[in-house]
């Protein structure tokens, strides 16, 4: 398995994976109206390219052919000195598997530590049973937030932060 860049080239993988992805990753959390929602907002061709416009930068992991999965982070976000982590997503059959997500967080943690960062920081939706993961990768709950994301929609996340 490697960890490679991805690039504006590769926004059709990341969609790809997001469909694969995001519907079983929500559906006992989010109604299907919000997930065809939040896909549409977040994972539209226009939405991906403006993400990586605006200093959002994804990796990929792939092994051989196949892609396993996607990250996004943006390096001092808001101008702090912390990297945001926007998503992280890894195919649910290889999830717990393979180590996709924890090379995702150690790749993002190395680019982090090369740009000066000292903290890394991501939402995960209260539910998510991901955020097992993220404290074994060392993440603390910082607070509870609810991002009204429009037509009648919440992102009800904790904010989760971890030291460099």
């Amino acid at each position: 398995m490697e960890i490679v860049e991805a690039s504006k080239d590769h926004i059709f993988v990341i969609r790809l994976l997001a469909d694969k992805i995001w519907p079983l990753a929500f559906q006992e959390i989010l109604t299907k109206e919000q997930t065809a929602y939040m896909m549409e907002m977040m994972y539209s061709a226009d939405s991906l390219e403006n993400q990586m416009d605006n200093g959002h930068h994804y990796l990929l992991a792939k092994d051989g052919d196949e892609y396993l999965g996607y990250v996004s982070y943006e390096l001092n976000y808001k101008d702090t000195d912390a990297t945001k982590i926007h998503k992280i997503y890894v195919l649910p059959s290889l999830q717990g598997t393979k180590g996709v997500g924890r090379s995702f967080i150690e790749a993002v943690t190395e680019k982090a530590k090369e740009n000066g960062n000292k903290e890394l920081s991501l939402n995960v939706n209260r539910f998510n049973k991901a955020i097992n993961f993220y404290n074994r990768m060392g993440f603390e709950i910082a607070r509870s937030e609810d991002i009204d994301i429009g037509n009648g929609f919440l992102m009800q996340d904790y904010v989760m932060n971890k030291k460099l």
